[in-house]
């Protein structure tokens, strides 16, 4: 199980929509994952230690080093599939380089 974890300001809306489409089409793309959304402020170095790849909707500087891979996300809010595409394939990459 690949766990992603994803976040915004609330922690309500766009990191819901992210973790639906990357739960719904990697998935569909034969990966098994499990996505949670949380606000970006209880972000911190423990929380990210249990996730295997952190899907961010906007480049954030959380104060540490972030040590798993990072996937820029934000696109996929614009629900437009030529858009969402290259988020997909770049999650694919990195799931294959976890080597789980």
């Amino acid at each position: 199980m690949i766990k992603i974890l994803a976040a915004c300001g609330a922690g309500v809306n766009s990191s819901h929509q992210i973790k639906s489409a990357l739960e719904s089409e990697l998935t569909k793309r034969g990966y098994q994952v499990s996505c949670d959304a949380v606000m970006i402020k209880d972000i911190n170095e423990e929380m990210l230690s249990h996730y295997d790849i952190f899907a961010q909707i906007s480049k954030t500087d959380l104060g540490f080093d972030v040590k798993i891979p990072v996937v820029d996300a934000g696109a996929i809010l614009y629900r437009i599939p030529a858009m969402a595409e290259p988020v997909y394939q770049k999650m694919e990459e990195v799931i294959k380089g976890l080597n789980k």
